[in-house]
């Protein structure tokens, strides 16, 4: 029997269709992913599944049964579950205090959390979560993390899990720990859908797979083992997508930013501890880690948004502080972590957003007046270089889809030719093709004689890209090393911190 059936599902924002006339079924005790591009409908059909967003038109059945989810709280009655990327757990509570909120146990007037911490524990057990239900869940891991979130669904009764970009930011061994624990769900007989831009893991996990694009279902319930990752990317952008390409520099250049004896101390705890590296021009530095392990602040300091305890920094030879719009000046290129905090002001068009931090330069402004017919010119240029798809670069960017919203950042910051880049999370929550493109763009200027640092939660994209790589754990460089000396289970260890790593000269 099906566990979820969702039948000629249209939903409208205004006069745009976001979904056109879905089918979509998953079966019971089966782990289905959902996949497509940015903007193709995929969180849009599960927030009509678990009743955030009410469809126009269409049909949905749970377990055989005609239902109506108008919102979270019913479609958690009817057993449906939804893991969200950015988990919503209280630090300082334990597993089972998260748990079982808003469903306690009571004894009387009073919560049972002697029966909550043995229900809980049970669970845990049977499904081999390997956790305590008495530990805070600040001193967990994020794959931990993830699983308290799962069991808080798994505790109201959920017998389908919707997870969504579940291993976004999980390390290979947190990644395998998470499949072994969906297969455990699925022998007992759950149904998981993953929503996921990673082909790989796709392949590796899915019994069966659907595609949206744009708004319709290019296939669905098709069976995972008969396709390849390759054939999934074209059903997803239309289009073949090399997803293994790479090409590695030649030959290194000189040192263009020289980063020595970095500290950085928060709230008196040492954030960032005597860190030394070199970014070389031709060459792409990336950093491998955890994240929370000091990424952020190092990404701050070398954008002059942080200022450190000590450090001597040095571009192509002489010594660089100030403040953000000093390293602009200076030629350092900023690719942020946190594209709506950081990136982008959302209200904002694209034709404002992509002059951002440079609007008072020459080419868009005289004597304090900005340059409308070179700001609106440049724009359009860039929107067709870059393949950023909005009605018009007067489009504001909180119609775009996270990818083109990433694509008008980086055609900004590209643009201007920085002689260095520090590119964090290029691609988070980027769709296939929007990830070659990017991808493609940052090798075309290394090639060029850029050096870039590259900063990603993504080790897939941190090896293919990379020239060297360095692991960033509890905020030390702990290994040096060419791309291809250590395999993606030994990085793994070493950005948990099982071992130290040697340095190798390139």
């Amino acid at each position: 029997m099906n566990a979820v059936e969702m039948r000629g599902i249209t939903k409208r924002f205004g006069s745009f269709e976001a979904l056109s006339q879905v089918n979509f079924t998953v079966e019971e005790g089966e782990i289905h992913s959902l996949l497509g591009e940015n903007g193709a409908g995929k969180s849009t059909l599960m927030n009509v599944l678990y009743g955030i967003l009410k469809p126009e038109e269409g049909e949905i059945r749970i377990h055989g049964k005609a239902v109506q989810i108008k919102k979270p709280s019913q479609a958690i009655s009817l057993g449906i579950g939804m893991v969200h990327q950015h988990f919503m757990l209280t630090p300082v509570m334990t597993v089972t205090e998260n748990v079982i909120v808003g469903s306690e146990p009571r004894k009387g007037p009073f919560v049972d959390y002697g029966a909550a911490n043995r229900s809980v524990q049970e669970m845990i057990d049977r499904y081999g979560f390997g956790l305590r239900a008495d530990t805070r869940v600040q001193n967990l891991s994020v794959g931990e993390q993830q699983r308290v979130e799962i069991l808080k669904a798994l505790y109201k009764g959920a017998s389908v899990l919707i997870l969504d970009e579940p291993t976004a930011v999980l390390t290979p061994q947190e990644v395998e720990e998470l499949f072994v624990i969906l297969r455990e769900l699925k022998a007992s007989g759950k149904s998981i859908i993953i929503i996921t831009h990673k082909l790989k893991e796709t392949a590796a996990v899915a019994d069966r797979v659907s595609v949206l694009r744009s708004g319709k279902m290019i296939d669905t319930g098709l069976e995972a083992k008969g396709c390849s990752i390759n054939d999934l990317a074209l059903m997803m952008v239309g289009r073949r997508v090399d997803l293994t390409f790479t090409r590695r520099a030649e030959e290194a250049g000189e040192v263009a930013y020289d980063i020595r004896h970095l500290n950085l101390t928060k709230k008196n705890i040492p954030v960032l501890k005597d860190i030394n590296l070199e970014l070389r021009r031709g060459q792409i530095l990336g950093i491998a880690g955890i994240e929370g392990n000091g990424q952020t602040e190092l990404i701050e300091v070398l954008t002059g948004l942080c200022q450190p305890d000590s450090m001597e920094l040095y571009k192509d030879g002489a010594l660089l502080s100030g403040a953000p719009a000093d390293f602009l000046r200076a030629g350092v290129g900023h690719i942020p972590e946190d594209r709506l905090s950081r990136g982008l002001v959302v209200p904002m068009t694209i034709e404002e957003n992509i002059i951002l931090g440079y609007h008072r330069t020459d080419a868009f402004s005289r004597k304090g007046i900005q340059k409308t017919e070179a700001i609106h010119s440049f724009a359009v240029g860039k929107q067709t270089e870059y393949l950023i798809k909005a009605e018009s670069v007067q489009s504001p960017c909180s119609s775009l889809s996270g990818g083109n919203q990433q694509k008008v950042i980086i055609a900004r910051v590209f643009s201007e030719n920085p002689d260095v880049l520090i590119v964090a999370q290029p691609t988070r929550g980027v769709d296939v093709g929007a990830q070659e493109f990017i991808h493609n763009k940052l090798l075309d200027l290394r090639d060029e004689g850029k050096a870039i640092l590259l900063i990603s939660a993504d080790l897939d994209e941190v090896r293919r890209l990379s020239d060297r790589i360095a692991v960033i754990y509890d905020g030390r460089i702990v290994s040096q090393t060419d791309h291809d000396v250590l395999d993606e289970m030994e990085l793994g260890l070493l950005m948990t911190g099982g071992k130290e790593g040697e340095e190798k000269a390139l």
